[in-house]
């Protein structure tokens, strides 16, 4: 929230301050636009080479901090300490030193066919500065995908982080001073919604890579829209998952548990929706229950918490009013919240839930929240039907050991990844990218790491 004009962080243990910041001026923003530019004339003519070389010292330094790292986001959001060092030590690790290993071949000049008397080849561009705005949800894992691939490409970064998770930004910058990076080429900005808007439409600003809500996307669309400049938008998700009738039911089951519940499900790409061929949906739905009752919700600072709050009461609040209007309308809860002791109402911690005897109406909206509905089939041909009954198309999932039957099904489905036993994953060698409200544009693998630049034709006459 805003308070004349400092940004403050509530943290959702136990709703207390935990972080103030100032938000930018006018002059901070000024200055830091002017300081990207300068930088970044400069920072895309250093070999690719060499700013690999900086970036994989920023992760080695993102790395060794990953404790310190991780306690931080479990205060700013709340995700169980048992997790949070991992977002560093494996997910961010991981992307970042995938696109280093790739970067130089995919930056490398398109060479075409030989043309007697002339050279030709295509030249990959940086943009100039990108403006990378990232959630708090998954603030490494989000932000990483667009910071690093821009930075590689030679673009300089402006980072706006959550107002929920500001210290992932400054620890951005404290990373990259420690591997040398030359000055203005990655900044960040505390900014609100209005300053983030105007920034957009600053002439300095060549790519807006946005992470957050559909109203968000169309809010960075909107901004944008009187400057010609592409956008990548990342959105929400209401996530599909199909169990055929020969999934390997124990893995299934906790697969698609860990997928529903992990990070209090407040994850884009979190399974929402069920859809059990009706032979294996009684013994799926008791070993759904039977594993979810093992979940322990508490203080998320404490190791064995698996569960942690939401981010923040009210955002409890309003799951917990879509799971009594998908009850008012005759879905069964099977998960009695008394199970769950650290659950109360006008806070943010939620027992994790499941509902059946639901609809497709029912599971129509994106929840974001440790909810799952799920739903009997009869085929696969339903099953493709309510999996594209969506305005969003992230991920999907399928789960069986047919992998002929998960492909010919996948090239059915409208999804920006589809998965065959596993939900849990994002690979950095492949595209990470949504259709219909999922958002446009990609991030992560060769093609992500071209999103951050554009083609330029050299073509020589070597003899006039």
């Amino acid at each position: 929230m805003r308070d004349n004009q400092t940004q403050t962080t509530i943290t959702p243990i136990d709703g207390s301050v935990f972080v103030e910041r100032p938000l930018a001026t006018e002059r901070d923003i000024e200055a830091a636009l002017a300081s990207a530019v300068a930088g970044q004339r400069k920072w895309k003519h250093v070999p690719v080479g060499e700013r690999v070389a900086i970036v994989r010292r920023m992760v080695d330094w993102c790395v060794a901090h990953a404790e310190i790292i991780g306690k931080e986001l479990t205060q700013q959001m709340g995700r169980p300490i048992a997790y949070t060092p991992n977002e560093i030590r494996r997910g961010f690790q991981e992307r970042a030193s995938y696109m280093c290993s790739i970067a130089e071949q995919a930056l490398a000049d398109v060479r075409v066919e030989p043309k007697a008397g002339f050279e030709r080849f295509i030249r990959r561009e940086p943009l100039g500065v990108v403006l990378v705005v990232a959630p708090w949800n998954y603030p490494w894992l989000t932000s990483v995908n667009a910071v690093v691939p821009a930075l590689l490409a030679g673009n300089a970064v402006v980072l706006k982080m959550a107002q929920q998770t500001p210290l992932v930004a400054e620890r951005y910058a404290e990373a990259f001073a420690a591997a040398g990076m030359p000055s203005g080429v990655f900044q960040y900005l505390h900014m609100d919604h209005e300053q983030t808007a105007l920034a957009i439409g600053d002439a300095r600003i060549a790519f807006v890579a946005f992470t957050g809500s559909v109203p968000g996307g169309h809010a960075v669309q909107r901004a944008a829209t009187q400057r010609f400049i592409a956008t990548g938008l990342e959105l929400g998700g209401n996530d599909p998952a199909y169990v055929r009738a020969d999934a390997p039911l124990q893995s299934t089951i906790e697969n698609l548990v860990d997928g529903a519940y992990f990070n209090s499900g407040q994850s884009c790409c979190g399974i929402q929706r069920i859809y059990v061929q009706r032979s294996l949906y009684q013994p799926f739905v008791d070993g759904f229950v039977e594993l979810t009752r093992k979940y322990r919700l508490g203080n998320p600072l404490e190791a064995a918490t698996t569960l942690g709050p939401m981010v923040r009461a009210d955002a409890a609040a309003s799951v917990r009013a879509q799971i009594q209007e998908a009850m008012s309308k005759g879905a069964k809860a099977l998960i009695d919240p008394k199970w769950f002791p650290a659950d109360k109402a006008g806070t943010a911690y939620l027992a994790p839930q499941i509902l059946v005897e639901v609809d497709q109406p029912m599971m129509a909206e994106e929840i974001f929240g440790p909810v799952a509905g799920i739903m009997p089939v009869q085929s696969d041909e339903q099953a493709i039907q309510l999996m594209n009954d969506s305005r969003y198309g992230l991920t999907a999932s399928i789960w069986t050991t047919d992998a002929e039957a998960a492909v010919s099904i996948g090239d059915r489905v409208d999804t920006g990844t589809w998965f065959m036993n596993r939900c849990d994953y994002l690979d950095p060698a492949l595209a990470w990218t949504g259709v219909k409200d999922s958002g446009r544009g990609c991030t992560l693998s060769r093609l992500g790491l071209e999103a951050f630049t554009r083609p330029k034709s050299f073509h020589l006459k070597l003899k006039p």
